[in-house]
């Protein structure tokens, strides 16, 4: 039922996706002008929504494989003998169970100085939660559960899946826009003698991978959007699942790290992580995750709703 309900959406949403390309072609009134110039604009919205759809899911299903060989996780054993090890991977287990996962997630753990973890794989069925020994080494045990809470509760709501679809839909735009806007302007540049054949087929392309680009980075902007509100969500489920007075431990025991690190360093992992304080100008819009203060303040805020 739940893979028949996905495929439904996943249907409705690329109908959705084509249905607003043609829809603002024709608003624009592009449409008549495009095609009499020889560009077939369905054509062009398949080919776009087709590749911008399948890379996001090629990556999806990719992403526990590339996970654990990028960050060396070593997946932990369910009989490991170690207790702080056994008491990780039993975390995980009760909060799997708590959030009514169909299956335990796999749980691993990389060398990393830095506190981080974090939830990837395509489906809530193959999932892994993998921590930094850095975290472990930084963090109490209630601090360690509400992190552990927060990534599971990203499992539960979706996530992965979710942002695949949302990055998959902006794919689709960026190249659907870049190739019009670099037809437009190779139009443009055609002169009116008919025997002006316009730019060369290598200077087409190269304004295509232009265009490509600028859009992308608007297309970050909206990707980063809808992943700090998917972050709130998951600090919401972990307050539910593992506590609210444990998130919030959590979300304070990194504040704390965060600010004994020289900004000027450069952590790689609290730059990977996204584990971003302040960020201003235009950093703010390309932040996939909100700043730890407005994540505790949001918590603190909804006192009740989320007690455990």
């Amino acid at each position: 039922m739940a893979i028949a309900k996905r495929l439904f959406l996943f249907m409705l949403l690329n109908f959705l996706v084509m249905l607003t390309i043609v829809t603002l072609t024709n608003l624009l009134g592009l449409r008549p002008y495009l095609n009499a110039n020889g560009l077939d604009l369905g054509q062009l919205a398949a080919f776009c929504l087709i590749w911008g759809m399948a890379g996001s899911f090629i990556s999806l299903q990719l992403s526990r494989w590339m996970a654990k060989r990028a960050m060396g996780v070593q997946v932990i054993d369910a009989n490991v003998r170690d207790p702080q090890l056994q008491e990780l991977v039993q975390t995980v287990q009760d909060l799997s169970r708590s959030a009514g996962l169909p299956k335990m997630p796999e749980v691993g753990i990389y060398e990393s100085p830095e506190p981080n973890a974090f939830a990837t794989g395509p489906s809530k069925s193959r999932s892994l939660v993998a921590v930094s020994t850095g975290l472990l080494r930084n963090m109490n045990r209630d601090q360690v559960a509400g992190v552990l809470a927060h990534e599971v509760a990203h499992i539960a709501n979706g996530d992965m899946v979710t942002m695949t679809l949302v990055q998959g839909v902006v794919n689709a735009f960026v190249m659907f826009l870049a190739r019009i806007a670099a037809y437009a302007v190779a139009q443009a540049l055609r002169g009116r003698d008919e025997r002006d054949s316009g730019m060369s087929g290598f200077a087409f392309h190269g304004l295509v991978f232009v265009f490509d680009i600028l859009f992308m980075f608007v297309g970050m902007i909206v990707v980063a959007w809808f992943s700090r509100q998917r972050e709130y969500r998951a600090d919401a489920g972990a307050a539910k699942l593992g506590g609210r007075d444990r998130m919030i431990a959590a979300l304070e025991g990194l504040r704390r790290m965060q600010q004994v690190v020289d900004p000027h360093a450069n952590p790689p992992a609290l730059q990977t992580m996204k584990i971003s304080g302040h960020p201003t100008g235009l950093a703010r819009f390309f932040s996939t995750h909100p700043p730890l203060e407005k994540r505790i303040e949001r918590l603190q805020e909804g006192v009740g709703a989320f007690s455990a």
